[in-house]
């Protein structure tokens, strides 16, 4: 899997330009502020129609223009394709591939698929459960459609459910519609239950291994996925993992109603992360943390390769510069056997470590 060649029009910073990319290796190097992360923001989009860095798809138009247009040419599952977005300020977006309208964005993670990991996610261990929940979203998302479809089902009930239980005391006959949601949230919620499950248990292996070799053999690192109390074993049927859901509901019913919030479901579900028998987020030092962090990220990769028998486009911002020499040369001896992006400020920075095509980017433009 590899995008071979990426064409931008007034995407971010970028006025038009094609750039032609190696399929291993490639190195972008330039000042702050020029237009490296916006480089790879632009892959990243394309293999899912979301953009972590911005709140609305006009954000990353470029200022003062109506619309952007990305365009790539991928190479995968032995085919090839021609995936391009249009964005517009005022009016829907348009995906196609290979010049056939897509119904649904997930469909571009059958195109595409993506590995992005920036300085912000060497705290992933020490932020809150969000993160790790959103950790997991972002990777199942591509794996598994029908997560993906689960997810927004769930999200949009919640959020139903939500203006329900706020508005419930100036207008009563609004409880008489709970039930209907909370079978509806238990549905979905059981199949988020049922991936993020087999994922963490993916993942506890691939990131256990990584880091006792990151941390050379000194370290253990153990995960453990965490969901509501009245699920038992998160591996269960999904109709035992339903009825489960429900009882939970019915045991914060009350509280609900007092807090007009929506307190039950796997919206709060979380990673426990433990280095060495303790708790990471409270007891582990800044390089055990980022160590951890690194772990997961390689271990998204595993797991996608494992899942699709194809290694995801990794994308590693500024990542390097952040981690000592030894984490440096670590993650670099394992990102071999896939196409990967890695933006630096300072090319000599990286030595002979990587071998590759160089892209040097000024000002929106690159060479």
């Amino acid at each position: 899997m590899r995008i071979n060649s990426l064409t931008l029009q007034n995407f971010r910073n970028y006025t038009e330009q094609t750039i032609a990319f190696a399929p291993d290796s490639n190195v972008i190097v330039g000042e702050n502020a020029q237009g490296k992360t916006n480089l790879l923001e632009a892959v990243v989009y394309l293999s899912c129609a979301r953009s972590g860095r911005a709140r609305a798809d006009k954000e990353l138009i470029r200022f003062g223009e109506s619309e952007a247009r990305l365009l790539g040419a991928i190479d995968s599952r032995g085919r090839e394709f021609a995936v391009e977005t249009r964005l517009f300020a005022g009016k829907r977006r348009k995906i196609t591939i290979n010049q056939v309208p897509a119904k649904r964005a997930s469909e571009l993670t059958g195109v595409l698929g993506t590995v992005f990991f920036c300085p912000e996610d060497l705290m992933l261990i020490r932020e809150g459960a969000s993160a790790r929940r959103r950790f997991m979203d972002q990777s199942l998302c591509q794996l598994r459609p029908r997560y993906a479809a689960a997810l927004a089902e769930y999200n949009r009930v919640y959020e139903h459910k939500t203006r329900i239980l706020r508005d419930s005391e100036d207008y009563p006959a609004l409880r008489d519609t709970l039930p209907e949601f909370n079978t509806r949230m238990a549905i979905s919620g059981a199949v988020l239950i049922h991936y993020r499950a087999r994922f963490c248990a993916r993942l506890a292996d691939y990131a256990a291994t990584a880091h006792r070799e990151c941390s050379g053999g000194r370290e253990d690192l153990s995960l453990r996925y965490e969901t509501v109390r009245t699920v038992t074993d998160p591996f269960a049927e999904q109709g035992v993992l339903i009825e489960q859901l429900l009882a939970h509901q019915r045991d914060h019913e009350q509280a609900e109603a007092a807090s007009r919030l929506c307190l039950s479901g796997p919206h709060k579900d979380d990673i426990a992360v433990d280095i060495g028998g303790e708790p990471a987020r409270q007891y582990s030092s800044q390089g055990q943390t980022r160590t951890a962090a690194l772990s997961f990220k390689l271990a998204e990769r595993d797991i996608y390769k494992e899942i699709t028998g194809q290694a995801p486009v990794l994308l590693l911002d500024d990542v390097l510069s952040e981690l000592d020499p030894k984490r440096q040369e670590f993650v670099l001896n394992r990102i071999s056997g896939g196409q990967v992006f890695i933006t630096c400020c300072e090319e000599d920075r990286l030595g002979s470590l990587v071998a590759g095509k160089v892209l040097h980017v000024a000002g929106g433009r690159v060479e």
